[in-house]
């Protein structure tokens, strides 16, 4: 539908010496305005249509930032096409442009080389989200590792534990990129009795593991009935040696539930829970 409004503009615009003689001068500029307009309008399309492309390729922090990049670059070049029609000079625009380049350059001199080294690092792709890789540089002091959380414009996001580590592009696209295998999960399943509350089982996971993790060891409840609670608990240990250690813990840490709220005897009836009267 904005095709033939661009077209009938730029044919009014071409023709305005034989249809509004005498008003030549407001036409180039009424059709200034209406390029921005549409301009904008297009740019904005644009943007909506390459959205669900770069959803499936990034995650939505960035492919909002890209498809904001993209309607910006449309919408610039359309106004530099009005700024043309509005018979600024090709050499006033160079020189302008040039000027503001070299002024934008020194001032944000960090802000784009992240900004282009995101676009290198989402163009190669060394790493996906949700990978375990360790970057090894100089400038990082050693060497930082993590899960890949997220790779914006400007950071490369990793979560190490219940840390969250802001990585500069810059220095993730000069570092020595080594992926890493993340070790086994220990994920166990446990039938408890339905008075068992999860928070005192979560409190004895907390008190009782002792090997570092990943993350904090995750109870979900799978189901609850008058006779039993069924949980499954899991936690990913941060070395792969320590592995076993982790499992022994957690099956500790079940038994001292089972232990300290034990299944019924064969052939009777728990009581019901509630205040005593």
């Amino acid at each position: 539908m904005l095709t033939p409004v661009l077209a009938a503009i730029l044919v009014v615009y071409d023709r305005r010496h034989a249809i509004a003689p005498g008003y030549e001068r407001s036409v180039r500029y009424g059709t200034v305005v209406a390029l921005c307009l549409l301009g904008w309008r297009i740019a904005r399309d644009i943007g909506r249509a390459a959205g669900p492309q770069l959803l499936r390729r990034l995650d939505p922090s960035t492919a909002s930032t890209l498809s904001f990049l993209i309607r910006l670059v449309t919408m610039l070049a359309v106004l530099l096409a009005a700024l043309r029609i509005a018979g600024v000079h090709q050499g006033d625009l160079a020189l302008g442009g040039a000027f503001t380049a070299v002024v934008v350059g020194l001032a944000a001199q960090q802000t784009l080389a992240n900004l282009f080294a995101g676009l290198v690092l989402m163009s190669a792709r060394p790493f996906r989200i949700g990978e375990r890789v360790r970057f090894q540089a100089g400038n990082l002091a050693g060497s930082a590792e993590g899960t890949v959380h997220a790779c914006g414009l400007m950071y490369v996001t990793l979560r190490h534990g219940a840390d969250t580590i802001l990585l500069p592009n810059t220095a993730a696209l000069a570092a020595a990129i080594e992926p890493l295998r993340a070790p086994d999960r220990a994920d166990f399943t446990a039938r408890l009795r339905p008075d068992v509350r999860v928070a005192v089982l979560q409190r004895l996971l907390d008190d009782r593991v002792r090997v570092p993790t990943l993350e904090a060891p995750a109870i979900t409840v799978e189901s609850l009935d008058r006779d039993q609670l069924v949980v499954r608990i899991s936690a990913t240990p941060l070395e792969h040696r320590d592995g076993p250690r982790l499992a022994d813990e957690l099956l500790a840490a079940i038994g001292a539930v089972i232990e300290a709220h034990p299944a019924p005897e064969a052939g009777t009836t728990p009581l019901p829970q509630g205040p005593s009267p």
